[in-house]
C-alpha cells in the first residue's frame, strides 16, 4: 500500500499525478513527493520496524513504490553510525559519529537513490534511463539499471574516476566522457533526451532519487533512538543528500515520530567549488554559476545545482550553515581519520570531517554537542589519493 498523495512542486506548489512519468515542474523546479503523513500516522508506529529487513525498504511506507515486487535491491541502506572517539579526541569533540555510506553497494550512498529511481522507473515502464554524472551515481545508477533489465546511458567528465568509469562499462552501460564539468555532461544528456525520448534521471530532474536519499535521515533517526544529534554535516555537490535528510526528519516530525528542535543542517563544499557556501555567505536563497570549478573531491565538483535552493532553505530553516574547505584539509583529513578510526573515507567524506574540525575552531559547533558527520562512499574507490612512496627491500634484507 503506497501513502504516496501526489508530486509538488516546492517553489509554485503545483501538483502532479504520482502514478504518470514527470520530471521538472512547469515552472523548471524540481518535483518533490508529498505523502498522505495523516493517514501514515494513523496506520504505522515506530514500534512495527522491529524485525524487519536491515536496509532501506525497511521504511516501505515512506518510500513512493506501490507494489514491493517492482524493488530492485542490491542490499542498500541501513548502514552503521560508528563512535569515533579517537578522531572526536584529536580534533575536540566529546560525541563525534561518522555515518558510512561506503558499506553500500557500489560503495557510495548513490547506491540508495538509484534503488529508488531505477524501482520507481521500472513500476512506471522506463525502459532507458540518462543521467550526468560525476562518476559515483553513474556506477550505481548503472548497477541497478541491469539488475532491472534497463538500458543505461551514461555521460561522466573525462576525469572522473577510473572505476566509476569501469562500474559503468562493466555494468553495461552506454558510458561517455565529455571533456568538461558535470553540467556539461548534463547540457549533452539533454540534448540526447529531446531527441531519443529517454528517461532524465539528472539530479533532482526526477522526483524519486532524494526518496532513496531521504533514508538516510530515517536511518539516523531510528539508530539514535528517535533522540536526534545536534549536528548533521554532509558533503555538498547537488545537494540530494542534505535535502533529502531534511525532508526525512520533517515527516517524522510531522508525524509525531520526533520531537523537540531538529539537527543544525550543514552544508560542507570544497573552496574550489563552493557555490553554496558563497550564497549562503550572501544571504541568498539561490546559488550563483562557480566558474573554474576544481578540487579532488570530484563528487561535490557541482558548479550549479538545479535544487540549490532546497539545500539553501534546510541550512537556513534548521539554524545550520555552510562552510568550505581547502583540498589540502580534505586530504589531510583522509589520512587523520584512517589513522586514528582505520576508515578509508572518500573525500567528499573527508571535506565533511574537515568542516566539523573548522566549525569547531570557529566556535560554531561546541564541544560537548552530538555531531554526525556523513561520510558517503569508500576511500577505496580513489586510490589515486594516496601517493605510494614505500622502501623496496631485496629478499635476505633485515627491516
Amino acid at each position: 500500500m503506497s501513502f504516496v498523495r501526489c508530486l509538488e512542486c516546492p517553489k509554485c506548489h503545483a501538483t502532479y499525478s504520482a502514478s504518470e512519468v514527470h520530471n521538472l515542474c512547469h515552472c523548471s523546479s524540481p518535483l518533490l513527493v508529498h505523502y498522505d503523513l495523516e493517514r501514515l500516522e494513523k496506520t504505522v508506529k515506530k514500534e512495527d520496524l522491529k524485525g524487519r529487513r536491515a536496509d532501506l525498504w525497511r521504511y516501505w511506507e515512506f518510500l513512493p513504490l506501490e507494489k514491493e515486487e517492482n524493488i530492485v535491491s542490491l542490499g542498500e541502506g541501513f548502514t552503521p553510525i560508528f563512535t569515533a572517539n579517537n578522531l572526536g579526541r584529536e580534533l575536540g569533540f566529546k560525541h563525534l559519529y561518522i555515518k558510512d555510506e561506503g558499506l553500500n553497494p557500489t560503495g557510495t550512498f548513490k547506491a540508495r537513490g538509484a534503488a529508488v529511481g531505477v524501482s520507481r522507473a521500472k513500476e512506471l515502464g522506463i525502459k532507458t534511463i540518462a543521467m550526468p554524472t560525476a562518476g559515483n551515481a553513474g556506477g550505481a545508477w548503472s548497477s541497478y539499471g541491469a539488475k532491472a533489465g534497463m538500458e543505461m546511458i551514461i555521460a561522466m567528465p573525462v576525469d572522473a574516476p577510473d572505476l566509476a568509469k569501469k562500474e559503468c562499462v562493466v555494468s553495461g552501460a552506454r558510458t561517455y566522457l565529455v571533456k568538461g564539468l558535470i553540467s556539461d555532461a548534463g547540457k549533452i544528456i539533454a540534448r540526447g533526451v529531446k531527441k531519443y525520448g529517454w528517461f532524465d534521471a539528472s539530479t533532482l530532474k526526477e522526483p524519486y532519487r532524494i526518496e532513496g536519499k531521504k533514508t538516510m535521515g530515517l536511518e539516523i533517526a531510528e539508530q539514535f533512538n528517535w533522540e536526534l544529534p545536534d549536528a548533521v554535516l554532509y558533503p555538498t555537490g547537488g545537494g540530494v543528500g542534505i535535502i533529502g535528510i531534511w525532508k526525512a526528519l520533517q515527516e517524522l516530525k510531522a508525524i509525531g515520530w520526533i520531537k523537540g528542535p531538529l539537527p543544525k543542517m550543514i552544508a560542507v563544499q570544497a573552496e574550489g567549488c563552493s557555490p553554496i557556501v558563497k550564497a549562503f555567505q550572501e544571504g541568498k536563497k539561490e546559488s550563483e554559476f562557480f566558474e573554474g570549478a576544481q578540487t579532488i573531491a570530484g563528487g561535490i565538483r557541482v558548479p550549479k545545482a538545479l535544487g540549490d535552493f532546497l539545500v539553501l532553505e534546510a541550512v537556513y530553516e534548521s539554524g545550520g550553515t555552510a562552510v568550505s574547505v581547502s583540498d589540502d584539509e580534505i586530504l589531510a583529513a583522509v589520512k587523520l581519520v584512517a589513522r586514528t578510526e582505520g576508515m578509508f573515507i572518500c573525500p567528499e567524506g573527508a571535506a565533511a570531517v574537515a568542516g566539523a574540525q573548522k566549525l569547531l575552531t570557529s566556535g560554531f559547533l561546541k564541544p560537548d554537542e552530538k555531531v554526525v558527520v556523513l561520510n558517503t562512499g569508500s576511500g577505496l574507490k580513489y586510490p589515486e589519493l594516496i601517493n605510494l612512496d614505500l622502501p623496496v627491500l631485496e629478499k635476505d634484507t633485515d627491516i
